[in-house]
């Protein structure tokens, strides 16, 4: 198991080409998929030759619970299409049997960390839907602050997508600051 990083209860590590089941269940719950797809599932076919060679080439980690193995989702730390490589988007999707157990600030924490820690970025940022409190409550727990907020153009049906997506930051500097006033 190829490990990139392990939390307090989480491993994550890289995806292989054996988790394509794993990234269809995952995908395939419609309460997971609702600020994604409007809740339709992500056909097999594309996850198996788009998703997960994807994952496996880039910044995607599957999240594995540490005392059970069982998988949790993954996260990613990855430059944008096209950004700048210091300044990576921090992402995360888990099943719904690990929703609340505040896995994706566990995660998403430890992957903050490494990026101004040992990658360094000047900044990380995340984006969601403005009407995905879960997710938005998550980046305010990791000391994101909000940025700005795109009304951008949809172009499928998700309750609230017209409210537009926001994107939350956190520079180089808040995070030396907030380490700072940890120590």
């Amino acid at each position: 198991m190829d490990i990139f990083l392990t939390t307090d209860r989480l491993l994550l590590r890289r995806f292989t080409e054996a988790d394509a089941d794993l990234l269809v269940e995952l995908d395939s719950d419609p309460e997971v998929m609702r600020y994604l797809s409007g809740g339709r599932p992500t056909p097999r076919e594309v996850i198996v030759r788009e998703t997960l060679p994807a994952f496996v080439r880039s910044g995607f980690f599957a999240a594995v619970e540490r005392d059970t193995g069982a998988f949790a989702g993954w996260f990613h730390l990855r430059p944008a299409h096209d950004g700048d490589p210091e300044e990576p988007e921090l992402g995360y999707r888990l099943r719904r049997a690990s929703w609340g157990k505040g896995y994706a600030t566990e995660g998403s924490l430890a992957l903050i960390d490494k990026a101004f820690g040992e990658l360094g970025a000047r900044r990380v940022f995340a984006r969601t839907l403005t009407v995905n409190r879960g997710s938005r409550a998550v980046m305010e727990k990791c000391g994101l602050r909000h940025v700005r907020t795109d009304l951008q153009d949809r172009s499928h049906a998700i309750d609230g997508a017209e409210e537009g997506v926001v994107e939350y930051e956190l520079t180089r500097a808040e995070w030396e600051a907030r380490r700072a006033n940890t120590s």
